[in-house]
């Protein structure tokens, strides 16, 4: 596609970064220093949108790479947002939670000035989660000296968080398994799944396709593998997992569960399973070209961050593996989020059936588009969407003048 010179600077750039100390007086009386992170990209299509994560790796160059990519995901989802994201660098699970409580208020009174519902909204990411998200809510409010809420979202429901919001990010990728199957006429009892990554986004992509009759014939986290040809239930696993701190070969029992026949097998190993769908919920590059070639699975649903390389996709699609990409098929979370702050401006909460309906409409809707461009371009699914928001990102760019306007005699 075509667009003036000054589009690559623009999308470069990110419009404002912000580096923070943060002072946090520990449980023995020591005080400690961490350093934060709150990178803009863009506000042109609208308030940056993006999350806060706690984790010991988190620097300035990762912040600011993940806001461009949010840039693109809320483009793709046609989001009246730009990308944003923030962070601390910090293991909190060293942290107690009083520690974890005060580093939270301590970070939003660093970055208060440089947020707010109409430039910038931070939601959860790495490590952090809803009850964080209250209390930087709750601090930001009393800095402010008013009650806020759409400053944050992914916030618990009594305080103004949304319905559907824990299992938004599974959900959308979800609805986009399930509209593949209704329109090629795929029967779900009579396909495969494997799921690497039994954490949140995982578990609940095997809950919604185990219930509309997929079998989950493999499960992993990052001590176990299991294969079962007889499938496992996603429930009793997640119920194994939390009972044991891993997941386990298992189906319900009564109250209880029961081991199924199952082959221990390892990570690598399950994603070159030959199943219908492959979906990596855990980590990024997973899938590169040393291990693409053999990857049998006829689609792969990634709602992990970036599990497939670039260099990977082009063996995939020449291999006619389909592939849902991260921008796409895990952008529920940020699609409900968007939902959320909707609800915080106007004062009016919808019911859940609500939310899952427009989640729907607007994941299936997107992938439509995305699909679009790939079969009229033969593009591979995420060079299209990456196509479908620079379009937008662009046209919103030539709204303002480019130099093929202000360059006319």
């Amino acid at each position: 596609m075509e667009f003036a010179d000054e589009v690559p600077d623009i999308l470069r750039h990110p419009e404002a970064s912000l580096l923070v100390s943060v002072r946090v007086r520990m449980d023995d009386g020591s005080l400690k220093v961490f350093r934060g992170y709150r990178v803009r990209h863009s506000t042109l299509r609208g308030p940056a949108k993006g999350g806060i994560r706690f984790h010991p790796a988190v620097n300035l160059d990762e912040v600011t790479s993940l806001a461009f990519w949010m840039t693109f995901k809320c483009a793709v989802l046609d989001l009246p947002f730009g990308g944003g994201k923030g962070g601390v660098a910090v293991d909190p699970k060293s942290l107690s939670r009083m520690e974890l409580e005060r580093l939270s208020r301590g970070y939003m009174r660093a970055i208060a000035d440089f947020i707010g519902p109409e430039i910038d909204i931070p939601a959860p990411d790495v490590y952090t989660n809803p009850t964080i998200m209250a209390w930087m809510s709750r601090e930001y409010n009393r800095m402010k000296g008013h009650n806020t809420p759409s400053v944050i979202t992914g916030k618990p429901v009594p305080l103004g968080g949304s319905l559907g919001r824990d299992d938004a990010a599974a959900r959308g990728g979800y609805y986009i398994v399930q509209d593949l199957a209704e329109r090629r006429g795929l029967r779900p009892k009579e396909m495969t799944v494997a799921v690497q990554g039994f954490g949140n986004a995982g578990y609940h992509i095997a809950r919604l396709l185990h219930g509309e009759g997929f079998r989950i014939v493999a499960v992993s986290d990052s001590r176990r593998a299991f294969y079962s040809e007889d499938g496992f239930d996603p429930e009793a696993v997640m119920a194994h997992k939390d009972a044991e701190g891993a997941v386990g070969p298992v189906r319900r029992q009564g109250e209880g569960w029961d081991v199924v026949d199952h082959e221990e097998i390892t990570n690598e190993k399950l994603l070159e399973l030959d199943v219908d769908i492959l979906v990596p919920a855990a980590l990024e590059n997973v899938i590169t070209p040393e291990n693409a070639d053999r990857v049998r699975a006829r689609y792969i649903l990634e709602l992990a961050n970036g599990p497939v390389t670039s260099e990977a996709d082009p063996i995939l699609k020449s291999r006619g593996v389909t592939v849902f990409p991260d921008i796409l098929a895990n952008a529920g979370g940020v699609t409900v989020s968007y939902f959320e702050w909707v609800q915080n401006r106007t004062g009016l909460y919808w019911p859940l059936e609500e939310v899952h309906q427009r989640l729907r409409e607007r994941m299936v809707g997107e992938y439509h588009q995305v699909e679009a461009i790939a079969e009229g371009n033969d593009l591979d699914n995420r060079t299209a969407a990456y196509v479908l928001a620079l379009r937008r990102y662009v046209e919103a760019i030539k709204s303002l003048g480019t130099s093929d306007y202000f360059g006319r005699s």
